[in-house]
This record gives C-alpha cells, sequence and structure tokens, in this order.
C-alpha cells in the first residue's frame, strides 16, 4: 500500500520513520492516529516493517504505508539508497524520525540534504541512566511524549494527543475481521487474553507460575482465555496449557496477522501480559492491561497508553529494579527474585478485579 491518499500539489507530506522493535512502533499509533485526524489537509506516511501494515489501515485515510524490507530488497547501503528513491518519488516535506538508529539517520539526512524539514527522537539516555540510579523513583517523560515532541518540532505545534481505541464502542466485527475463525463455541461471558512471553528472562514472568494463573481461571468456569505468542517453543507452550485446560484456546498459528489478533483481544475484558509489546497492542483497542514487571519499571516512559498504574504488577521494595531500562541485562543475584516472588494467587486477584 503506497498511499490511501491523493496526491495535492503543495500538500504537506510526513514521512515517518520507525523499523522496530513491535512495542515501539505499536506506540507510534495514539501518536500518528491524533495527529491524522487533527490534520486532515497533511499526509502522512509510516515506512516500517510489513507485519504492522494491517494496524496502519485502521487509521484515517490521510495515513499511508510502505514497507521497509530491511532484510531484503532494503538491506544494506544500496537498499537503503532503494528506500530513499522509493521516498523521494512520493515528494515528502517532513520527515519525522521516531527510531533515530543507524538506518534511519541515514535516510533522514539524505532527505535533509535534499531540503526537507526533518526532526528526530530525543532518547535523553542521559536521563535514563539517573532513573535507574535513583533511590526513588519518578515518572519519566512517556515515549507517547517523545513522539509528540518530534512532530511539534516538525513545526505542527496545533494538536494534541487524543486517541481512545481504533476500534468504535464494542470492539472489531469479528465476522469480517476473522472470517475463517470460529469464536461462537462456548458461552463464557468474561473473555481473557494472556500474553506470557517477552524478549527477555528478566521481563518474563516464569512459565510454571503462568500455568498456576491459568489453572485457577480456568477452574472458575466463566472465563475463556486466549493465548497468544509466536516461535515454535511458544506454540509448543501454549498447545500444551490449551489441551490441559478445558477453557483456554492456543491462537498460535490460527490468526493470520497482527491485525486480526487486535480484532479479537479487543472483545476481551482484560489482557494479561508482561512489558511486552502485546501490552501496546491491547492498548489500541482500549483494554485495560493487567501486566507484570520484573526487571523494568513502568515509571520509565514505557507503559501502554492510558494504562493505569494501578493495574500493574511488580516488586516495588527491590532496591535492584529497575536493572535496566529494556529487561535484557541478567539478575544480579541470579534468580529473578522481582518476578518469581509475584505470587500467582496475586495476579489471579487482580484479573478478577477487571472482570468486575
Amino acid at each position: 500500500m503506497e498511499s490511501k491518499y491523493w496526491k495535492v500539489k503543495n500538500m504537506k507530506h510526513v514521512i515517518v520513520l520507525r523499523f522496530s522493535a513491535m512495542g515501539d512502533v505499536l506506540m507510534t499509533i495514539p501518536v500518528i492516529d491524533s495527529f491524522a485526524r487533527q490534520h486532515p489537509d497533511v499526509r502522512v506516511t509510516v515506512v516500517s516493517r510489513a507485519w504492522a501494515q494491517p494496524l496502519f489501515t485502521l487509521l484515517p485515510s490521510n495515513v499511508g504505508f510502505i514497507t521497509a524490507d530491511l532484510g531484503g530488497e532494503h538491506a544494506g547501503y544500496r537498499g537503503l539508497n532503494l528506500l530513499a528513491r522509493r521516498i523521494f518519488a512520493l515528494q515528502p516535506t517532513h520527515v519525522a524520525d521516531l527510531h533515530d538508529v543507524l538506518r534511519t539517520k541515514w535516510l533522514r539526512m539524505r532527505l535533509h540534504i535534499a531540503g526537507h524539514h526533518v526532526a528526530h527522537i530525543r532518547k535523553d539516555r542521559r536521563s535514563r541512566k539517573a532513573f535507574l540510579q535513583a533511590e526513588e523513583k519518578k515518572p519519566q517523560t512517556s515515549i507517547f511524549e517523545k513522539y509528540t515532541d518530534v512532530f511539534h518540532r516538525l513545526g505542527f505545534t496545533d494538536w494534541t494527543l487524543d486517541f481512545h481505541s481504533l476500534y468504535p464502542a464494542g470492539g472489531a466485527d469479528l465476522s469480517t475481521a476473522i472470517p475463517n475463525l470460529d469464536l461462537s463455541k462456548r458461552p463464557e461471558p468474561y473473555w481473557v487474553a494472556i500474553a506470557p512471553f517477552s524478549a527477555h528472562e528478566g521481563k518474563t514472568y516464569p512459565m510454571s507460575k503462568m500455568e498456576e494463573v491459568i489453572r485457577q481461571l480456568d477452574a472458575r468456569g466463566d472465563v475463556r482465555m486466549f493465548l497468544f505468542g509466536a516461535g515454535k517453543a511458544e506454540k509448543a507452550q501454549l498447545n500444551e496449557w490449551a489441551a490441559k485446560y478445558s477453557h483456554t484456546e492456543c491462537m498460535a498459528g490460527h490468526l493470520q496477522n497482527i491485525g486480526e489478533e487486535l480484532a479479537l483481544i479487543s472483545h476481551c475484558r482484560v489482557m494479561l501480559s508482561m512489558d511486552s509489546g502485546n501490552m501496546h497492542l491491547a492498548s489500541l483497542a482500549a483494554v485495560p492491561v493487567v501486566s507484570i514487571w520484573g526487571a523494568t519499571h513502568p515509571m520509565a516512559g514505557f507503559l501502554g497508553y492510558n494504562q493505569q498504574m494501578e493495574d500493574v504488577l511488580q516488586r516495588a521494595d527491590l532496591s535492584c529494579r529497575p536493572c535496566s531500562i529494556y529487561g535484557n541485562k541478567p539478575c544480579h543475584y541470579g534468580d529473578y527474585r522481582c518476578l518469581t516472588s509475584i505470587s500467582p494467587e496475586t495476579v489471579v486477584k487482580k484479573v478478577i478485579e477487571r472482570l468486575q
């Protein structure tokens, strides 16, 4: 999809660059949606990975999308130059670099030399380091505010962040969004999405404890659980739980893309997840998320959009956490006590509170 918008002479056209990671790309959506709705006369084209395209098709009609195939067509120096030429052909006027990595720096440099207005995200690594070392944690500038700031520095200051959901009240039309999936089998009144995995061990609740959470919820008889994950090992674990607990279904392999996943999540009463991309995915459908935090901290600026601190489960009394911003460092003690000391009963209680 090159664009859903027509070319109009002298129209302002903002190119938005953000390639990864999953959660960071998802967090651009509330900002881009708010901006596009309040600037219908400005064209916006998002340049990102192919997996994200189904979600951006749900944004206003002045938002388009082109795929950055960084592992194929756009790999390496030659590939980036090919991508740059493709962007030039769209006749942009502004460039919002929401990533600020080597690839996007190269692209925005070429566009800047050509005379386009360019701004990039301020990651503020010094403040992040100070946050990790501070005894008293204070909320940091959120990633949503940092993304918004990029548009402000491009000269677009007359708008506010006011996103609610990609869907109208009641969620997606499942018969249209997921036509090949039968979701009418059983009458459980409460649907719960569960995404038990994360990219790092320091952000993943132990599988044995997560299974106990599922066992307790399954025993209620009124909760239908949809399990989300990707990859061979994750799918095997989810299928094992689905076979063991009658009110649980593994969705890995049954959904075609992230758009179908979001459509299903939009009908869930709550999602249970780690500090991961799924927390941000549920946020796009205004679904409350009970999130479990270990090595990372929700005040570092990466809590899901409009998610509440009261739904965060964490050990606030451990002086060793957060040990990093992204959760990619090994545990200082070797036992990940920030996660293992959170009981399944605590998790189940919080999920049930959100079902009421």
